[in-house]
């Protein structure tokens, strides 16, 4: 039984671990500097209520690695208040900078003038899509509003093992290729399938080779929006001697209809897995090309561990 000041007699005392001193105490987390630009996720697609969640737990993710990160999500092709686009909510950051400036020296702060990118917008694409990278550079030009762009989220080895953990979760793929036991419907060859034409083809590529040093698998890249492309890629594939393939989008979602990955994966022959979605790795990478944009240091981009 406890007592006022603390537990009955006998019973063991947790006290509070003492700060570890010197070279190897553990790091400070690193916070948002104070009057940083927002990130602004640029959400490519149709919008809609499974785009909009997707994108929040994107930056939810963003904002439990850097507390105190503005986050915001702008939509490519949105409209009106539930799916607000980048010129409206470049234009709301503004305002609210400048709001909260007058503010301050209404009440008497010696505070400067707010100056340098109001955001950084960051394209919720895996890779490159010059066709939507228009698209946002157009409405980053329109709004007026002085934001920087970043690069495309990949390629990246954490997008490597996102791609890995979503064939694993579709039984097409062994989830740790240490373990000594097999999973009988493992494909044997991989079409890995991005959105962009050739140029998305070849950074898809970059990527799939890291897939296929971590699957022992033969992987190729072809392109979603390329007719016969996928089609043509699994025959390489199939004459090389896989004989069960699997398609793997190299999409996180937003940007293809999902009935274009099903349509391909029948034509191929293959059945395919979820694109990457809100995995963990994506809020991370969106948050990596914030900071890097910042020049501030960006937290540990550690892979996760393999389900």
């Amino acid at each position: 039984m406890s007592s006022p000041t603390g537990p009955a007699s006998g019973l063991p005392v947790r006290m509070p671990r003492p700060r570890q001193p010197g070279r190897h105490r553990r790091p400070e987390p690193l916070a948002a500097p104070e009057g940083a630009p927002a990130l602004l996720l640029a959400v490519p697609g149709t919008p809609s209520a499974a785009t909009r969640s997707l994108a929040e737990e994107v930056v939810s993710i963003a904002r439990s690695e850097l507390p105190g990160l503005d986050a915001r999500i702008g939509y490519v092709d949105g409209g009106g208040d539930e799916f607000p686009t980048l010129q409206s909510v470049l234009t709301g950051a503004a305002e609210e900078r400048t709001a909260r400036y007058e503010q301050a020296r209404a009440a008497g702060l010696d505070v400067k003038e707010p100056d340098g990118p109001v955001a950084v917008v960051v394209p919720l694409l895996a890779g490159p899509d010059n066709a939507t990278l228009r698209q946002v550079r157009q409405a980053v030009m329109e709004s007026r509003i002085a934001a920087e762009l970043t690069d495309v989220l990949g390629p990246h080895p954490l997008l490597a093992e996102a791609l890995h953990v979503r064939l694993s979760e579709a039984g097409l793929a062994r989830a740790d290729r240490a373990r000594l036991f097999t999973v009988a419907t493992a494909a044997d060859g991989i079409v890995l399938a991005s959105v962009g034409g050739d140029e998305a083809v070849q950074a898809a590529g970059i990527t799939g080779m890291l897939l296929a040093a971590r699957l022992a698998v033969p992987v190729m890249a072809a392109a979603l929006d390329q007719e016969g492309s996928i089609s043509s890629v699994a025959e390489q594939l199939r004459s090389s001697g896989s004989q069960q393939l699997a398609l793997a989008p190299y999409l996180i979602g937003p940007e293809i209809d999902a009935a274009l990955i099903a349509d391909a994966a029948a034509e191929a022959g293959c059945s395919a897995a979820e694109a990457l979605g809100p995995y963990p790795a994506i809020g991370k990478l969106a948050l990596g090309k914030y900071t890097t944009a910042l020049g501030i240091a960006p937290p540990q981009q550690q892979g996760l561990p393999v389900r």
